[in-house]
C-alpha cells in the first residue's frame, strides 16, 4: 500500500521533482550561482513572455491536443506596429497598445474563424499565418530595426533595468515591499486553502489527508517565502513578474471555475460528446484561438520593452517555447489534461535549463539538443501513462 501511494505522488509531482532535481544540479555544477538573487529575477524578466504565451497556449492544446505554430510572428508583427506608431508616426503609447491589441485579438479571430467555423487544421492554418505574420513584421520595419525612446511604455510592460516595484518602505539594500509580498501571499494561499477545505467538508466532497494538505502548504509557503527573499535581495518585484501573476490568476480561475473554462476540457476530452451536451464547439475553438492572439499581443508589447527596440527577426521560436512548457506541464497531447499551475512549472523548468545551461557555458546548438530531448520525454510520458490507463 504504501509503495503504492509513493508510485501515486510521484506521478502526481513528476514536473516538480523534475525541477528540483534540475535545480540542483546545476546549484552542484557552479557552486550555487543559478540561485542567486540577480539570476532569480532574470529567469523571471527573460521568460516571462513564455509564461504569456503558455497560458494562452494551453487552451488550444485543451481544445484535442491542437497548437498555435504563429505565435512567434504574432509577436512580432504586434511589436513592429506597436513600434513603428510610436517611433515614427509619434502615436501616445496608450493608443498605440490599444491598437496592439485589437490586432493581435483581429489575427487570433481571423485564425480562430478558419478553424472553428471552415474546420481548416490548425496545424495548417497557424503554419500559414507563421509564414504571413512573419513578412508582414518585415514589410512594416521595412527589414530595420527601430529603436524605442518612450520610457512610459517600456516601464509599464517590463522592459529596462529599472522596471521593478518601488520599495515603499525605503529600505536600503534589502526591498522590504517584496519580502512583505511574498509574506501577504503565502498569507493568502493558506486561507484559500483552509477556505476551499471547509467548503468540501460541508459539501460532503472526499478531501485529502490533513497531513498531505499541511507539508503541500508548508512546501509552497516555504518556496514563496524563499523567492520573494531572494528578489528582495536583488532590486525587488520585477514589473513582468505583476503581469505574469494577474494572466496566471486569472487564467487559473477561468479554466477552473467558469463554465467556459470546463467546456475547453468537455471538448478536448471527447468533441462529439461535448456538442451531444449541448456545448458549442465552434465557439470553443474561436475563442481559443482568438484569446492566443490577444495573449500573443501582450507577449509582443513585453518583448519590445524588455529589448527596447523592435526588429524582423523577434519571436523566433517562441512558439516552441510555449508549445513545450504545456507539455512539460502536464497537458496531453491528446487534449482534455492540463493545468496553468502545469504549464508554469513547465516554463520554470524550460527557464531553469537555459539559464543553468548558459551559466555552464553549454553552447547554444547543445541548448537547443537538450530542450528537445526534455520536450520529446515529456510527451512519451503522457502517452505511454494513457496507453497504461486505457
Amino acid at each position: 500500500m504504501n509503495r503504492a501511494k509513493v508510485i501515486s505522488f510521484v506521478k502526481a509531482n513528476t514536473m516538480i521533482i523534475a525541477l528540483i532535481t534540475i535545480t540542483a544540479f546545476f546549484v552542484w555544477q557552479r557552486g550555487g550561482k543559478i540561485l542567486l538573487p540577480q539570476n532569480i529575477s532574470n529567469l523571471i524578466s527573460q521568460n516571462a513572455y513564455v509564461f504569456i504565451l503558455a497560458t494562452g497556449m494551453l487552451l488550444c492544446i485543451l481544445t484535442g491536443g491542437n497548437i498555435d505554430l504563429s505565435v512567434g510572428s504574432v509577436v512580432c508583427i504586434v511589436g513592429a506596429a506597436g513600434a513603428t506608431l510610436m517611433e515614427k508616426k509619434d502615436v501616445h503609447w496608450v493608443i498605440a497598445v490599444i491598437f496592439m491589441v485589437i490586432i493581435g485579438l483581429a489575427i487570433g479571430a481571423w485564425q480562430g474563424f478558419w478553424i472553428a467555423y471552415v474546420r481548416v487544421p490548425p496545424f495548417i492554418t497557424t503554419l500559414a499565418g507563421m509564414l504571413v505574420f512573419r513578412g508582414l513584421s518585415n514589410v512594416i520595419l521595412e527589414g530595420l530595426t527601430v529603436s524605442l525612446t518612450n520610457t512610459t511604455f517600456v516601464k509599464v510592460f517590463g522592459g529596462g533595468a529599472d522596471c521593478y516595484v518601488r520599495d515603499f518602505f525605503g529600505g536600503e539594500g534589502f526591498n522590504i515591499t517584496a519580502m512583505l509580498a511574498g509574506i501577504i501571499a503565502s498569507v493568502l494561499y493558506l486561507f484559500v486553502q483552509i477556505q476551499g477545505r471547509i467548503r468540501r467538508a460541508k459539501k460532503g466532497y472526499e478531501m485529502e489527508p490533513l497531513v498531505k494538505m499541511i507539508v503541500r502548504i508548508v512546501i509552497i509557503s516555504a518556496a514563496i517565502i524563499a523567492f520573494s527573499y531572494q528578489l528582495a535581495r536583488h532590486k525587488g518585484i520585477p514589473t513582468a513578474l505583476i503581469i505574469v501573476v494577474v494572466v496566471v490568476l486569472v487564467y487559473g480561475y477561468i479554466t477552473s471555475k467558469t463554465t467556459i473554462g470546463r467546456h475547453f476540457y468537455a471538448v478536448g476530452g471527447n468533441e462529439q460528446a461535448a456538442k451531444l451536451s449541448g456545448i458549442n464547439t465552434n465557439r470553443v475553438y474561436f475563442l481559443a484561438y482568438t484569446n492566443m492572439g490577444l495573449l500573443a499581443a501582450l507577449a509582443g508589447m513585453m518583448t519590445i520593452a524588455r529589448l527596447t527596440s523592435a526588429q524582423p527577426s523577434y519571436g523566433q521560436n517562441y512558439e516552441m517555447d510555449a508549445i513545450g512548457s504545456c507539455f512539460i506541464g502536464g497537458a496531453s497531447a491528446y487534449g482534455g489534461t492540463g493545468k496553468v499551475s502545469g504549464v508554469i512549472i513547465g516554463a520554470l523548468l524550460m527557464g531553469v535549463i537555459n539559464l543553468g545551461m548558459y551559466i555552464m557555458g553549454v553552447d547554444a546548438n547543445w541548448q537547443k539538443v537538450v530542450k528537445g530531448m526534455v520536450l520529446l520525454g515529456a510527451v512519451i510520458f503522457d502517452v505511454v501513462s494513457k496507453r497504461r490507463s486505457k
